[in-house]
């Protein structure tokens, strides 16, 4: 009774925290929109808010080549307000990141039952993420599918797995590095239990298959198709805008010269996959110390990233609180 009232005031105190900032001050969301180290191209809310304004008048929204988003996000935020949208995400997130903590076993003697009500607390009072839930950077919808993919991964559901992951590739194109490290803990999670294991290449196609739902939903929002692949996912993979950001690709992009620049993308996103391979290869047995690790490199490596991707990976990380103590010294096992 005690940890479910302790519980209800972390998750009260963080939601009236967030609502009071929204709506009894309203100019310092406004501020940190317009903040670089919050806000990129990819995930801008005042850049959604001009696509919004296009939508709405029936124009396709990526015609300004300033909108960078899925047409989905047009959909929520023309029904729903923004603040609502933002804490009941970051909500989500905790309770996710709370329920993955409280049933977590690592095969560890150093490993100790976690407090999933710390681990929320932690996550939903960082500053990293409170700035990002003021700032309405759409990178929180992107980490809430990663979230949920973990979550329903650790629980052993594959097909609610593979969805969440799909819907994180739909909104923002690199959530798909997660695919081997996530099927590697749906396998290692349904041989603990009784329920018998289906080939990876089911859970792959489940994946495929949500994506291309996803994709073919798409026109029933917009009818520019073309224009959406090329302003979503061309952006994200060619980098076309420089407008400065946080991330290591723009301080090289604005340095070279124009006729080295799809050589060093493509060095980049070699450099960026590669992680992934040799992590899940070497760590397969640890997926979801992978799927951390991945985590933070790519909250340095991405394209666009912002301190919602840092918020993320500090908000997973104390889960492998345990490790911590080999930092000074050796740990021996």
């Amino acid at each position: 009774m005690l940890a479910d009232r302790r519980t209800l005031a972390v998750f009260a105190g963080a939601t009236l925290l967030r609502l009071l900032v929204f709506f009894a001050f309203p100019d310092v969301p406004d501020f940190l929109t317009a903040q670089v180290e919050i806000s990129t191209p990819i995930s801008s809310f005042k850049r959604l808010q001009e696509g919004l304004f296009l939508y709405d008048r029936g124009i396709s929204p990526y015609d300004g080549g300033v909108f960078h988003q899925t047409p989905l996000l047009l959909a929520i935020f023309e029904l729903v307000p923004a603040p609502i949208v933002f804490v009941g995400l970051d909500i989500l997130n905790a309770a996710s990141l709370r329920s993955i903590a409280s049933t977590l076993r690592l095969q560890s003697p150093r490993f100790e039952l976690l407090d999933g009500t710390l681990i929320a607390a932690a996550y939903l009072f960082n500053p990293f993420t409170i700035l990002s839930c003021l700032g309405r950077s759409t990178t929180i919808f992107t980490n809430a599918a990663i979230v949920q993919a973990v979550l329903n991964a650790q629980s052993g559901h594959a097909a609610r797995a593979m969805f969440a992951l799909a819907g994180g590739t739909y909104l923002s194109i690199y959530p798909f590095l997660f695919l081997p490290p996530v099927l590697l803990l749906v396998r290692h999670q349904s041989s603990r239990g009784d329920s018998p294991q289906r080939p990876m290449i089911t859970q792959i196609a489940c994946f495929v298959g949500a994506l291309v739902v996803l994709l073919a939903s798409t026109p029933i929002l917009i009818t520019d198709f073309r224009g959406f692949l090329r302003s979503c996912y061309g952006v994200q993979i060619t980098v076309p805008d420089l407008t400065p950001n946080v991330g290591l690709w723009w301080y090289f992009l604005i340095e070279i010269f124009d006729s080295f620049r799809d050589f060093f993308i493509g060095v980049f996103w070699l450099h960026l996959v590669s992680y992934v391979g040799g992590l899940t290869l070497r760590l397969h047995t640890q997926p979801l110390f992978v799927v951390i690790s991945l985590l933070g490199l790519l909250a340095i490596f991405k394209p666009y990233p912002s301190i919602a991707d840092v918020s993320l990976y500090l908000g997973f990380l104390p889960l492998y609180k345990h490790i911590w103590p080999c930092e000074s010294a050796p740990c021996h096992h």
